[in-house]
């Protein structure tokens, strides 16, 4: 029965990941889906192309809400249905998923940068500061999301390796990070060519 309640857990969570709040909150607010201007990512800082900052501002936390949303509640039930922490890691891991292939919105879903940060801070407090301070710190120095989502996600695993070592949830926060990396390999090559655009720019042509 524990194991039939883990299953659940884990597909509530890839449920709750599927909400693309970029999609959401564009609806609400009258503006174009964002999965059809810019770089045709349903995330925060492509909804702030259209210059609505406050759309932006909800995109972002809708986002990471979810992640975190999604972990916590996994984490409070733990004990009642026999969660291990194994469920919990894979709880993180398809709350993840589900934003970049979110079920509600044709599989069609964003980078999982906000996502990954609500999860990493249910995970750990530490953990998701940490990570959060490392995309800070290179966002406002250099001015490239995408730079600083690919140095917060190399990070990530290290940090969480240097606070407790290998277990079930390390292989869960290597495995969000490979993915988070794979979805920015065209961000990857525009930085390598000088064409990447920095945070509130317009999408270059």
């Amino acid at each position: 029965m524990d194991a039939l309640y883990g299953v659940l857990a884990v597909l509530g969570a890839y449920l709750i990941g599927s909400i693309s709040f970029a999609v959401v909150v564009s609806k609400a607010m009258g503006l174009a889906d964002p999965r059809s201007y810019g770089s045709r990512n349903p995330g925060a800082t492509n909804v702030l192309r259209t210059g609505n900052r406050l759309a932006a501002a909800l995109t972002l936390a809708g986002d990471a809400v979810k992640g975190l949303f999604a972990v916590l509640l996994a984490k409070a039930l733990a004990v009642r249905f026999g969660f291990g922490e194994g469920t919990i890691a894979l709880v993180a891991l398809a709350a993840f998923v589900g934003h970049l292939f979110p079920v509600f919105h044709r599989f069609e879903g964003g980078k999982g940068v906000a996502t990954a940060a609500g999860v990493l801070l249910a995970l750990n407090a530490v953990l998701g500061l940490g990570t959060l301070a490392t995309w800070l710190l290179i966002a406002y120095f250099f001015r490239y999301s995408s730079l600083a989502a690919l140095v917060a996600a190399a990070f990530a695993p290290l940090w969480y390796l240097f606070l407790f070592g290998p277990d079930p949830v390390a292989a869960a926060v290597a495995l969000m990070s490979a993915l988070l990396v794979w979805r920015h390999a065209n961000n990857i090559r525009n930085l390598l060519a000088g064409k990447e655009s920095r945070i509130g720019q317009k999408k270059r042509a």
